[in-house]
């Protein structure tokens, strides 16, 4: 059983892949933004750590391909140099991808899963993972890039599925954060460990474009009260007026570009493509704040009745198209409210899948942390000027989303498919 999930896991991962570069040639080699790899450096890069991981650690064998490690080294080239690279071309890295894959399925065939890099499919896992964040990589890529839409999918739901109160307020209380029994989990949410957690108030479901519309349209951007000295600093270096990818007809209406397509913007779905600056910002307008990752994830996990942290909001079982926006089944984010299968114990809505959500919380490592299998996952990025984002997008596959998975990056990127939700303090209540 362990066998054949990893398998439909990696399956599902190089299907994806495929589907993202299965464009012309032309468009696979260009930089389409200085912020985004060439999807031809994605697609290979996906193929080098395969092998380094599964055909090299775990099989002992050599190199498939001599002398690319290191153009395939995410630390040693930022992205905007690596067109200058002498890169695999677009048909011998899909070959490469291709021949990596083929060894890489006998050797989960024949793995025995009997030590800490293979125990319970871990590195196999791990590698699934990895392709699927940057298949979501490369979305973000296409919605990038100018020109007509290379993809489609059906749009998703547009009604909510039952009313959604306001707001949630989440006991005071210990919860277990972090895992240390999930073996798909990633260095950076282990160890478990007890956090308490004064209670606080939780918006059921993200701040939409409705309401980030009002937040324009009141001056939010202009009024320098609600942004903090960085924020601001960058609000005006780059001109910020309004989400990403968002401009406004004569007619007053906003409008959107979406993977190629002018779209109307949508009241109710999750605003996207806004950087934790403009995040903060709206909170403060709000007369809010951005919650903590250590909120966002009791709020996500923590069940009341039994005072058990869950692996998802709804349970412990895998997301199904029922639950959560995940997984690329659409190009963007559905209304609010659209999941009721997905809600949390306390009714939260939408914490899985839709928009990544921003925090207020640095990435910075739990107590008892340890790097594994490398430092470069994490270690080196703890202490920098990243903040946490939780959840999920509409572009992230499910086998890299869960209740403890942590993504992080910087404050100014709105390339991502991220949005918000809004915290709130309220008075002292008794610990549950």
């Amino acid at each position: 059983m362990l066998r054949d999930r990893l398998e439909r896991d990696l399956e599902r991962a190089r299907a994806r892949t495929c589907s993202l570069t299965d464009i012309d040639d032309d468009e696979l080699v260009q930089q389409h933004s200085p912020l985004m790899s060439p999807l031809v450096w994605d697609l290979a890069h996906i193929a080098n750590q395969e092998e380094r991981w599964l055909l090299r650690e775990v099989a002992g064998r050599g190199p498939v391909c001599q002398g690319i490690d290191e153009l395939y080294d995410a630390f040693l080239h930022p992205r905007a140099s690596r067109t200058a690279l002498p890169l695999l071309g677009p048909s011998d890295a899909r070959r490469y991808a291709a021949q990596v894959r083929d060894l890489a399925q006998k050797v989960l065939q024949s793995n025995n899963f009997d030590d800490d890099l293979t125990r319970d499919g871990f590195v196999f896992s791990m590698i699934a993972q990895h392709e699927q964040q940057h298949d979501e990589t490369m979305l973000a890529t296409h919605q990038l890039r100018a020109g007509p839409p290379l993809l489609d999918a059906p749009e998703a739901p547009r009604e909510a599925a039952s009313p959604v109160c306001e707001r949630v307020v989440i006991p005071a209380g210990e919860f277990e954060m972090g895992t240390s029994a999930d073996r798909s989990a990633l260095d950076n949410e282990k160890p478990v460990h007890r956090v308490h957690v004064p209670a606080f108030a939780l918006d059921a479901v993200p701040v939409t474009n409705r309401s980030f519309t009002r937040f324009i349209e009141d001056g939010g951007y202009r009024r320098r009260d609600l942004w903090s000295d960085e924020g601001w600093a960058h609000r005006c270096e780059a001109g910020l007026e309004a989400p990403q990818f968002w401009h406004r007809e004569s007619d007053g209406r906003w409008w959107r570009r979406s993977f190629g397509r002018e779209v109307p913007v949508h009241p109710d779905e999750p605003v996207v493509h806004v950087c934790f600056h403009e995040a903060d910002a709206f909170a403060r307008w709000a007369g809010a704040r951005l919650p903590s990752e250590v909120e966002w994830e009791k709020a996500a996990r923590w069940d009341p009745e039994t005072g058990r942290s869950r692996r998802y909001p709804w349970g412990d079982d895998d997301p199904g198209p029922e639950h959560a926006n995940l997984g690329q089944r659409h190009l963007g984010p559905a209304v609010v409210g659209a999941y009721p299968a997905g809600v949390s114990p306390l009714g939260v809505y939408q914490l899985i899948g839709d928009v990544w959500e921003w925090t207020s919380s640095s990435f910075e490592p739990y107590p008892g942390f340890r790097a594994f299998p490398y430092r470069e996952y994490s270690e080196v990025f703890f202490g920098g000027d990243f903040r946490v984002l939780r959840g999920g997008s509409f572009g992230t596959d499910h086998v890299a989303c869960r209740g403890t998975f942590r993504n992080w990056d910087h404050p100014v990127r709105r390339q991502i498919f991220a949005g918000f939700r809004l915290a709130h303090d309220v008075a002292k209540a008794p610990d549950v």
